[in-house]
This record gives C-alpha cells, sequence and structure tokens, in this order.
C-alpha cells in the first residue's frame, strides 16, 4: 500500500509555564491519506491548534513521530522544516494574514519568492499569481489591496497564495471564522471543489460542527487525546 500523506505516532507536546507542565498533547496517533479531508475539533484547550502547528511544521512535538509523505519531520533540522513549509505545505489562517499595503497578486505571489524551487524573475512569478486569481474567481481584483476587497474575498486571495507552489497538504485554521454564514459556505465549497477536483489533501480545524460536513471525517480531540475520530458519532450527536 502506499505511504499515508500524514503519519503521526503517539505524540505529546507539553509546555512549561513557571513550575507548571501543560500537556497539550497526549500520545496523539492518526493517519490522513492522499486526498482526504479532515476536519478536527475540539474545545479551547483540547490541544487542536497545537497539533495543526505540529502538522504544519510550525512547532516540534515532545516525543512520538511525525510521518510526512513517508519522512519524519520531527527529526529535521530548522531549515529543513523552512523549506517543507515553503514547498509542500499551504497555510490558511482565520484572520487572512495579508499584506495590507500589497496588491492582491503581490501578495499571492510572496511565496514564489522565498521557494528553492519555482519560476524565477518577477514576471514568471507574476503570471502564476495571476492564474491563481483566476483560478479562485478573482480576475479583475489583481490590483486591490486587503483593504478594498471583502472579507470572502480577502479568504480567496489567502487560498490562493497558500496553493500557489502547489502544495501536498493545505492546513486551514478556522478559515470560515472570521466571515458571515453566508460567505463561509461559499469558502468551504470552495474547499471542498479543490478537494475534490484536484485531489488535493486538505487538514481544517474547526469548532463549528456545521463546517465538518464538508470533511470525509472528523477527529474529535479533549484534554490532547483523540476522543472520536468516527464521523457518526458526530452526526448522531446532532440527530
Amino acid at each position: 500500500m502506499p505511504e499515508p500523506l500524514i503519519r503521526v505516532e503517539n505524540i505529546t507536546r507539553t509546555f512549561r509555564v513557571g513550575d507548571v507542565d501543560i500537556h497539550a498533547l497526549r500520545g496523539v496517533s492518526l493517519v490522513v491519506e492522499q486526498g482526504e479531508f479532515v476536519a478536527i475539533m475540539g474545545s479551547s484547550g483540547s490541544g487542536k491548534s497545537t497539533l495543526m502547528a505540529v502538522l504544519g511544521c510550525l512547532d516540534r512535538p515532545t516525543s512520538g513521530s511525525y510521518y510526512l509523505e513517508g519522512i519524519d519531520v520531527a527529526k529535521l533540522n530548522e531549515p529543513e522544516l523552512a523549506r517543507i513549509r515553503s514547498e509542500r505545505l499551504g497555510f490558511v489562517f482565520q484572520s487572512f494574514n495579508l499584506l495590507a499595503r500589497t496588491s492582491a497578486i503581490e501578495n499571492i505571489a510572496l511565496p514564489l519568492f522565498y521557494a528553492a524551487s519555482g519560476p524565477t524573475g518577477r514576471t514568471l512569478r507574476l503570471e502564476r499569481a495571476r492564474s491563481a486569481l483566476t483560478l479562485l474567481g478573482l480576475s479583475g481584483r489583481e490590483r486591490n489591496t486587503p483593504g478594498k476587497l471583502s472579507g470572502g474575498e480577502q479568504q480567496r486571495v489567502a487560498i490562493a497564495r497558500a496553493l500557489i507552489n502547489s502544495p501536498s497538504l493545505l492546513l486551514a485554521d478556522e478559515p470560515t471564522g472570521n466571515l458571515d454564514s453566508a460567505t463561509g459556505h461559499d469558502i468551504m465549497r470552495l474547499l471542498r471543489d479543490l478537494n475534490r477536483d484536484d485531489d488535493l489533501t486538505i487538514v481544517m480545524v474547526t469548532h463549528n460542527l456545521e463546517l465538518t460536513r464538508e470533511a470525509d471525517r472528523t477527529i474529535r480531540l479533549r484534554d490532547g487525546r483523540v476522543e472520536s475520530a468516527d464521523p457518526k458519532l458526530l452526526e448522531d450527536a446532532v440527530a
């Protein structure tokens, strides 16, 4: 069988706060196959944001292993992790994280300036960014700064930026949290279309049970542990 895109084995993450150890993750194990759309749910303090940081190579587990495309990234040094973040991962955040004084097309092209691979030269980078804008339905908005875009348009720019390096994995942290319900549903349909049409693997953190219906399955965390990975249990809870 092919290697899963993500394989997490018994990872822990402990933070030291003064004289107290905070156990954010307690022996978490999970597998995400290529092309899956997985939602991670949990209340505040459940460990979902810490798990997302580990999956995004923004933090290291205290113990355990994290295999991304067969590579134990928990053992890599910071330059190696930075290259993985740049070339193999895409990030979408609740707060968009766009540069306020920079046009939409330049925001999207920004990751290309830091990637070791990919197009060289400003013209080629902007051409790829323009194609990403078109894919996300924002033709004609390339010169607009974030302040001249709606919340939904800003999130589309953020998604285009996340996709610009053709990542293996898209990590979405509360991607609809700053949007009204109608715009949020549009963004969720967009993510689902990218997952289905482009076989893009997506892991999404959310506290919104309704949004998890777009995912193939849902993993629920409680107190740093996997409480449930069975979508039927979630369906029964709201039936």
